[in-house]
């Protein structure tokens, strides 16, 4: 069956479009962001059976391939890799045996670093309502909002889904419990002005039923107006979900039939579709509707957030793609000095004009005797010195570093190459473009966050779990400062501040406490 979108209630959505987005777009969007996800995870994949593949991998002794494989060239990893199927579609290329393979994922470690400087302390919500009474309120009901989906560990994942992909969406979920009080018209409202104990913890309660859901970049398929890029008509997903059954009694005996292969881990799966507008949602598996219904509070519950923004496009900057052709070009000279060691940094002897000398072993105290005064023993090999090939391996890394603005300062790597660093603005200068490219999504994180407030605080206005208005839902967003700071110098500005007359709440929530 195809998909029934009556409940949509508009001409201009076209089933045949959404079935070619789910059917041919999801395709090609799957495998360019598997592939990101891929050479930023770098995962491990044994190579079984008995096949060839399977035989020229362990040629080398180490009985698996690696997801950063698929950009090496077939001289040092005997396989040709297919263009869709990455480092799972390998076949063995004749002739050619597998060199030295050496990986150094460089681009999960400046992904992970660049997250640890934009939410590697908790931030800090600070409600703007004009009703002061109000604001430690609402201030309460986000942090429990966030609490109840993760914390700190939200907004981690949240960054690491942005820098692989270059995007990353938020789904926001009420429970069954809001969305029935919504619907059942409900004029009861929970006041919290009124003094009654327990009230905050109830409205807390219920916005701890709020359901933030990432959405990582595969599965999303979003409608776009075609005439205004920014804005999104109608939001579809399409995935396979894994189900808590066998795909058959017999998989087990199947796979020993077929010789041990796999497909899968022989649990059943369902392609599901999701497709939501500001109005109504369906939900199909395997293309069968299975659900649909209206959404209540009239606006599209999904936040988009550009990792770094870039005009013109729904996806944001990527971390991780600019940085594939290096990472490739990284692991091909490392692949190819670890090859020249294994070959060159054992002595080998050349023995000429003795007899039975390819019997001899070389050892200590070993003595070989010949009549022929022509004979000779030659010594070659061991490990010499390549400038030129370091040189090459060092400048790769400080492009590496250059695009990513992730130097291995970061990490905590000197090399030697800090002078004496006695100040905080001589470690600012240092880290000049880290923290460059960190106040760029600081920008775009935050005006995500806080749209995600204003959904939650409007999800619970029409619930009347508690009201307010559109001005008492701008909440504004602190970031900590991610480098090391002297404590009695943050000190002093505060009292500065202080007397310059800026109020004490805000100068304490700088300082990272909470206000009395």
């Amino acid at each position: 069956m195809g998909f029934e979108l009556d409940i949509f209630d508009d001409e201009q959505l076209d089933a045949d479009y959404i079935e070619w987005l789910v059917d041919t777009q999801s395709v090609d969007i799957q495998t360019h962001f598997g592939k990101l996800w891929d050479y930023y995870a770098n995962p491990r994949i044994e190579a079984t059976g008995a096949g060839v593949s399977a035989r020229k991998v362990s040629e080398s002794g180490r009985c698996y391939l690696q997801a950063q494989e698929y950009g090496l060239p077939a001289r040092i990893t005997g396989l040709v890799h297919s263009s869709g199927a990455g480092v799972f579609g390998a076949r063995p290329v004749s002739q050619v045996q597998r060199k030295e393979v050496v990986i150094e994922n460089d681009i999960a470690w400046r992904a992970n670093a660049s997250v640890d400087f934009l939410f590697g302390k908790p931030v800090t919500f600070v409600s703007k309502s004009p009703d002061e009474p109000k604001r430690a309120k609402i201030e309460s009901i986000i942090k429990a909002v966030f609490a109840a989906n993760g914390g700190i560990g939200f907004f981690q994942d949240m960054a690491v889904l942005g820098s692989v992909y270059g995007f990353v969406d938020c789904f926001v979920r009420p429970d069954d419990e809001i969305i029935e009080r919504i619907t059942s018209s409900s004029t009861h409202t929970l006041s919290l002005d009124s003094g009654k104990a327990g009230a905050l913890d109830d409205v807390l309660q219920l916005a701890q039923a709020i359901g933030l859901e990432l959405i990582e970049a595969p599965r999303a398929l979003p409608v776009l107006d075609e005439n205004d890029y920014k804005k999104t008509r109608y939001y579809v997903q399409h995935f396979c979900q894994k189900k808590n059954a066998l795909s058959g009694k017999s998989s087990f005996l199947a796979r020993l039939l077929s010789g041990g292969k796999r497909n899968g881990d022989g649990r059943q799966t369902v392609a599901v579709t999701e497709i939501t507008s500001p109005h109504a949602w369906q939900r199909y598996e395997d293309k069968q509707l299975v659900g649909e219904g209206p959404l209540p509070w009239g606006f599209l519950p999904v936040v988009h957030i550009q990792n770094i923004a870039q005009p013109y496009y729904y996806e944001g900057l990527s971390d991780v793609e600019p940085l594939i052709p290096l990472q490739d070009e990284l692991n091909t000279r490392l692949s190819d000095r670890a090859s020249r060691i294994t070959f060159q940094s054992f002595k080998m002897y050349l023995g000429k004009g003795i007899e039975g000398f390819e019997d001899k072993p070389v050892a200590p105290g070993r003595m070989w005797y010949t009549d022929n005064p022509e004979a000779s023993i030659e010594e070659f090999g061991g490990d010499a010195s390549t400038p030129s090939e370091a040189r090459h391996i060092a400048e790769i890394r400080e492009a590496m570093d250059k695009v990513s603005a992730v130097t291995p300062i970061v990490a905590g790597v000197l090399n030697n190459k800090l002078g004496n660093l006695t100040s905080a603005v001589a470690l600012r200068l240092t880290l000049m473009g880290t923290l460059s490219k960190n106040e760029r999504k600081r920008f775009t994180y935050s005006e995500g966050i806080k749209n995600i407030c204003r959904m939650v605080l409007a999800i619970l206005d029409t619930a009347n779990i508690y009201k307010t208005r559109d001005v008492d839902r701008e909440i504004e967003i602190l970031f900590p400062s991610p480098l090391p700071e002297n404590t009695m110098e943050k000190l002093k500005e505060a009292q500065i501040k202080k007397d310059l007359g800026v109020p004490a709440e805000q100068v304490l929530r700088e300082l990272g406490y909470e206000s009395p």
